[in-house]
């Protein structure tokens, strides 16, 4: 049992406070991390404000990167000094869904509380996310991390763990893009970015970036959008007109219940709406099974792009090596833990794309 400094949510819609935990030990076929980046995602603020639920207290954080510091008996494949992607996808490898190949959602249940690594005052708590990353180490399953080279700077590594893997795999694999369909992307956000580049690395004809800021959008172009629509009015209307007919895959990033009611309008026949972004759990959406179903679309889930992590964020680092795939461009502001509050501020302000705490 070791002490650390961690950001601890006492109180749902709370500023987080900077305490020090006590971290277990790693035990069998878990590792021991020691946290350099770790970057703000809107699902940690979706927790912190209370929409996801869970117990209290918790240390969110699940985008992070570090290094290797202890091993528990039975890992395989790392090692003590290794450089990692510190994830949320905890999968047990025997379920169903584990075995069909889509450990993103695993199904076997983990304790992240009353059996969790990290306690105050000798009580539990919350690993949220199964990562708790908003703290100096972490105590994560062997199936959450993936070994990078170590010449991978640990901020732009943290961004891989999550908002990379979600939206270029949602474009790749759950949207399955095939070469010369159109795309759109609603939200130009860090996900939204990355889903704009996962488009144009399936060979999409033409990628539309939609949202409600202007500046956004610029950025979007950077990113590989060939279009941009401000999501005002009808911008489902303009974008048929920019693509002559529906689009073929729209890729949802931003987690606003309306704007799920809005992404059927966007499709043409046969098209597919891809849910990423996740709005609070008592938030609904609706459309109409009329028009979907008899134009044959579809709407499906994407949990973090539907990664398998130790296939394809070896993929994305070799991507990002060549200088195919925009990585740095995408950090707005790295931040201390004791600003950790700040960086929150700002993600929250929807214009930053990532902020990154640097614990070291």
């Amino acid at each position: 049992m070791q002490t650390i400094k961690a950001a601890v949510c006492h109180e749902f819609g709370a500023p987080l406070v900077i305490e020090e935990v006590t971290l277990e030990a790693p035990k069998m076929g878990e590792v021991e991390v020691e946290i350099e980046a770790v970057a703000i995602c809107h699902s940690d603020i979706s927790y912190q404000q209370g929409g996801f639920g869970g117990q209290l207290p918790a240390v969110y954080g699940h985008e992070a990167a570090g290094i290797v510091t202890a091993v528990g008996e039975a890992v395989h494949g790392i090692k003590i000094g290794d450089s990692v992607c510190v994830t949320l996808i905890h999968a047990c490898g025997h379920c169903t869904t584990c075995q069909s190949g889509r450990p993103t959602i695993c199904e076997t249940p983990v304790d992240n509380f009353e059996g969790g690594p990290i306690k105050q005052d000798g009580k539990p708590v919350m690993r949220a996310m199964a990562a708790g990353a908003f703290a100096e180490k972490v105590v994560v399953d062997q199936s959450q991390l993936c070994v990078i080279p170590a010449d991978i700077g640990k901020d732009v590594a943290a961004l891989i763990s999550c908002g990379v893997v979600t939206g270029v795999g949602a474009a790749v694999f759950a949207a399955d893009i095939q070469v010369g369909q159109d795309v759109v992307v609603i939200g130009a956000g860090g996900v939204g970015l990355n889903a704009i580049q996962g488009a144009v690395i399936a060979g999409a004809r033409r990628v539309v970036a939609v949202d409600m800021l202007p500046e956004k959008l610029e950025i979007a172009r950077e990113f590989g959008a060939t279009d941009v629509v401000l999501a005002e009015g009808k911008p489902w209307a303009e974008v048929k007109k920019i693509l002559g007919r529906g689009a073929d895959a729209v890729l949802v990033t931003v987690g606003v219940a309306q704007v799920y009611d809005q992404a059927p309008r966007y499709l043409g026949w046969g098209g597919k709406v891809v849910m990423v972004g996740m709005p609070h759990g008592d938030k609904v959406s609706t459309y109409s099974p009329l028009i979907m179903a008899n134009q044959g679309q579809a709407i499906v889930g994407s949990k973090m792009g539907d990664m398998v992590i130790k296939r394809d964020i070896p993929w994305i680092v070799d991507m990002y090596k060549q200088g195919r795939l925009k990585l740095d461009e995408l950090i707005s502001g790295r931040y201390r833990l004791d600003e950790i509050n700040d960086a929150i501020e700002s993600t929250k302000s929807g214009t930053a794309r990532r902020n990154v705490v640097i614990l070291k």
